[in-house]
């Protein structure tokens, strides 16, 4: 199953539809007018069904094989949204909205998947059937939970969910999965130390909350260096300090913390969660002041199945000649999660080559990808539901 000549064909056509997307990036839930294009394409396409609105802005379309008497149910998933990110690029599709851009090829997986749904629709070439699903608020926003939420996987009789990453670094026309843990959990933290503020040349007469929000940061990187298992995976970051002064000789009453937690392992994330809750109540209550902290639980672990991570290498790899199965997890966080969680499936990156990583201002996505992800999008339908 080398790249599919059709791929070949299209590719002009999939790259239009994709930078058209590039130049009117939309964010999060407010992808308007790419799902409507999506839609209509699907509907041109041919395809057996087009439901919008699942998950608020998301599009499923439905493509039977040439029997479904099988029964069984394939999804893909593509995302739809952009960045809040200027963009630096200088092409002439270069973003058309101001502050928004497709910094992470958003634009391609939906140009891909668009790609594979025309060829499936017109080749027919399976027993069962193929969903495809464009998801809106992969960026921050969840829009796979809410997709699930909304019932899509019962409602489309789900059996099995496959998704694909662009990847910068990795050469173009290469493909890189691994089983288990592919991508990390994303949590989040708030916390407000509360001291006594005064006169910064009184200290004596004060609780600083800066000094006590200053031991909090560090004794937070003790969790990783410390208390948690070397040979696991976890990150805790405070990237946000703030009080409510801009003052040079006054000392705060209150000073917020900001900052996110990664892991792979849900046991390591209860435990990280616990600690930190620990950590910051303990420091500011030795140093005489108080501590709230809002912690929530953000994307779960993107864990691939061990038998749909074999399926999706053996078809890479038939396209690619090879796929490596041992990529290092990454603790960048991914909403696929929440539809893994609820079907077996698995997540693959494809090369992006040589180009600036995503979310950077200067990042695009190369359209030579398109025949390599096409095909193995269309390839998944065709090897896991023969005709």
């Amino acid at each position: 199953m080398p790249v599919k000549n059709r791929f070949a064909e299209l590719q002009p056509e999939i790259a239009a539809w994709r930078r058209d997307f590039h130049e009117n990036p939309e964010l999060l839930f407010e992808v308007h007018r790419t799902a409507a294009k999506v839609a209509t394409l699907l509907r041109d396409f041919g395809c057996d069904e087009v439901v919008e609105g699942i998950g608020r802005t998301g599009v499923v379309g439905v493509i039977r094989g040439r029997s479904d008497s099988k029964g069984r149910v394939i999804g893909l998933r593509a995302d739809m949204d952009a960045l809040p990110i200027i963009e630096q690029t200088g092409l002439p599709y270069a973003s058309k909205v101001p502050g928004k851009m497709h910094a992470c090829g958003h634009d391609g997986h939906t140009a891909m998947l668009l790609g594979a749904a025309k060829y499936l629709a017109e080749t027919r070439n399976f027993d069962g059937t193929a969903v495809v699903i464009f998801q809106p608020a992969e960026e921050g926003g969840g829009g796979g939970r809410e997709m699930v939420k909304d019932g899509m996987m019962e409602r489309f009789a789900i059996q099995e969910v496959y998704g694909m990453h662009n990847m910068p670094g990795i050469p173009v026309g290469t493909f890189a999965i691994r089983n288990g843990a592919m991508m990390a959990a994303a949590d989040q933290f708030d916390v407000t130390v509360t001291g006594k503020g005064g006169h910064a040349a009184k200290p004596h007469d004060c609780v600083d909350s800066v000094l006590v929000a200053a031991q909090i940061i560090v004794a937070l990187q003790s969790i990783a260096s410390r208390n948690v298992d070397p040979l696991k995976e976890v990150v805790v970051s405070v990237c946000t300090v703030a009080t409510e002064s801009d003052s040079y000789n006054v000392i705060p009453q209150s000073v917020t913390l900001k900052g996110t937690v990664r892991t792979l392992d849900p046991k390591v994330q209860d435990f990280v969660e616990e600690r930190i809750k620990a950590v910051v109540t303990g420091i500011a209550g030795a140093l005489g002041a108080t501590a709230e902290i809002d912690y929530r639980r953000g994307y779960p672990v993107t864990m691939n199945a061990e038998g749909p991570t074999g399926h999706a290498a053996e078809v890479a790899r038939q396209i690619a000649g090879d796929c490596d199965m041992g990529v290092a997890p990454m603790m960048g966080a991914e909403d696929f999660s929440f539809m893994l969680n609820e079907r077996p499936g698995a997540y693959i990156f494809t090369g992006n080559g040589d180009t600036a990583m995503v979310h950077h201002p200067a990042y695009n996505f190369d359209d030579e990808v398109i025949p390599f992800g096409a095909s193995w999008y269309a390839g998944m339908v065709e090897a896991r539901m023969p005709a």
